[in-house]
């Protein structure tokens, strides 16, 4: 957890700096601090318009940082079955996120600082939400494909009655010629002797001996038989008033048969899409934190101008506190920098509220 803060200074930056290193760091362990750069030519533009924006900012940081976290959940998820030496890491432009996040610098030539402030959080805003808008569909056609997945998969399990048979049979076993096929025949096991008896009157052209059993389990035999193309329904519409379940055997040109055929196609797709949406994960994920963070520079100097009135004369600062203490910052900090400000316009989070500018940045 960090604080994105800024604290009054009366022109002596560099004085606040120190005292604020001296207070929190060296005399007392209650923060790691790290200088928060903003642009100086950002423009102040009236009152009206830093008061509506800092309304918008508010939802634009809340939808942007849901981006950034929807993100990094989806590729947690992703490498969830990975074993940890196997699983990416999260970069931001070349950097770790607190890598990034301590060592901020506005990237100027994506976001010229000499914009409307209306127009620099809009055009962060169409990034994010592209991202958002790709993410949603990536994730909506990967889950798809994986229920296709599932489906294929469950073709290969349950009992002999339901499942696909074809990848049961050894292709030496299977007859298929220009007059000749092959079909399986589910038999229930109590019924074995009557299949044998009967298989070979249930219509014409059946090649006499044809059958054997090619797989069974607990409940059911699955017979091969031979006979020709021509009288297949007629067999079917016999077998099944008996009782017994005729399947086709299919066979692509590959020589793989029914489901097996398909769930490898899926499986070798999935794989593909999982693939290509964790690089798409990792590469995005760098992009959205990157545009969060700049959400939050627009905003700080926002509600630093609101809370301390012109001209802009704060210090701007990340600091990661030491959780024991952050009550104690909390006090020091109001005792320290919490006088002397120009406005009633106070910044904080839920029912908290700071005679100082501070936001709580969460990072996954």
């Amino acid at each position: 957890m960090y604080w994105l803060v800024s604290l009054p200074h009366g022109g002596r930056a560099e004085h606040a700096w120190t005292r604020l290193q001296e207070a929190t760091t060296y005399t007392n362990d209650y923060s790691a601090n790290f200088k928060f750069a903003l642009p100086e030519s950002f423009r102040v533009g009236t009152l009206d318009s830093l008061l509506a924006l800092s309304d918008d900012l508010a939802k634009v940081n809340a939808a942007v940082e849901g981006t950034v976290n929807k993100v990094r959940r989806q590729l947690v998820e992703l490498q969830s079955g990975a074993a940890p030496e196997d699983r990416a890491d999260v970069w931001v432009e070349g950097q770790t996120p607190e890598g990034y996040l301590q060592r901020f610098a506005w990237n100027e030539a994506k976001y010229p600082s000499r914009r409307p402030l209306k127009e620099i959080v809009a055009s962060i805003m169409d990034t994010v939400q592209k991202l958002d808008d790709d993410l949603k569909l990536k994730v909506t056609e990967f889950s798809q494909l994986r229920s296709t997945l599932q489906a294929a998969a469950r073709k290969q399990q349950g009992s002999l009655a339901v499942r696909d048979l074809s990848w049961l049979v050894p292709p030496g076993q299977l007859v298929d010629t220009e007059n000749l096929t092959t079909l399986l025949v589910v038999v229930p096991k109590s019924a074995r002797a009557d299949w044998v008896a009967q298989y070979e009157q249930l219509s014409e052209f059946v090649v006499p001996r044809s059958s054997e059993v090619v797989a069974e389990d607990q409940d059911y035999l699955v017979f091969t038989v031979v006979l020709f193309k021509r009288v297949v329904d007629n067999f079917k519409t016999a077998a099944r008033t008996k009782g017994f379940q005729v399947k086709d055997v299919k066979i692509n040109p590959e020589g793989q048969r029914g489901s097996e055929a398909e769930l490898a196609r899926v499986r070798g797709e999935a794989d593909s899409r999982r693939a290509a949406l964790e690089q798409w994960c990792i590469t995005s994920y760098g992009e959205a934190f990157s545009s969060w963070i700049h959400v939050c520079a627009v905003r700080l100097f926002v509600e630093s101008i609101l809370r301390y009135g012109l001209p802009p004369q704060f210090l701007s600062v990340l600091m990661r506190p030491t959780p024991k203490n952050t009550s104690r910052l909390r006090k020091l900090l109001a005792q320290q920098f919490g006088h002397g400000v120009g406005s009633e316009h106070f910044s904080g989070e839920g029912d908290d509220m700071f005679p100082y500018v501070c936001f709580t940045l969460n990072i996954e």
